[in-house]
């Protein structure tokens, strides 16, 4: 249809690297064709089907709210909200505007995986704000001996970063979107931690810093 023809990827109508024209011998072809940004924004969830080359079939997020992400030391994936973008290397308008892209950084809902890491460690996280932080079970939830013995075990090894902590007490963890929405319609990702997770912290301290 040439009232919506996209424009071509295809470098045809650009000049050499030495400034001179270049010769164009043919006309657009569709396998040339290139397509609008998605822009997916943060809402209730919305996604549009997209035919493309061979048949198959591209899914266009155009707004979404939730994702799967992934705790990789934990090795544990929840559907979690997405509640804001708060970091984008590229660019700062897709974050001024709130849009979900791979790599954005952004702020997920941490009830999820503080529901399983307390049912899985029998230890309550993120208390710092509230009061003193307590191990060990809860007072009005009777245990058996065995379920007891498993939970001791499993603290064994157990560390928890400090600043993931801090998170946990604010209710949102930082997350990386490592999915396309624009392409599989999904917002995927991992939860950002260790040197990852002091890189960005670092970022948006300093972009904190210049607004003040």
């Amino acid at each position: 249809n040439p009232k919506r023809r996209a424009p071509p990827r295809a470098p045809r109508h650009k000049r050499r690297a030495t400034g001179g024209k270049r010769f164009n011998d043919r006309k657009k072809r569709k396998f040339e064709l290139g397509r609008p940004p998605t822009n997916t924004k943060i809402g209730v969830k919305k996604v549009s089907e997209v035919r493309t080359r061979g048949g198959n079939k591209k899914f266009r997020a155009l707004r979404l709210e939730s994702g799967n992400y992934s705790w990789g030391s934990e090795v544990c994936t929840r559907k979690t909200r997405v509640l804001d973008v708060v970091y984008n290397a590229s660019n700062n308008e897709l974050v001024r505007t709130k849009t979900l892209v791979k790599n954005a950084i952004v702020q997920v809902d941490a009830t999820p995986f503080r529901q399983w890491y307390e049912a899985h460690y029998g230890v309550k996280i993120g208390l710092k704000k509230r009061g003193k932080k307590k191990d060990g079970d809860d007072a009005d939830v009777k245990k058996s001996s065995r379920v007891l013995r498993k939970l001791a075990s499993r603290q064994k090894g157990r560390v928890l970063d400090a600043t993931l902590d801090d998170q946990f007490a604010s209710g949102r963890l930082l997350a990386c979107i490592s999915s396309r929405p624009g392409q599989s319609g999904r917002a995927d990702g991992y939860i950002l931690e260790g040197s990852e997770l002091a890189f960005y912290k670092k970022k948006l301290d300093v972009k904190k810093d210049k607004k003040h």
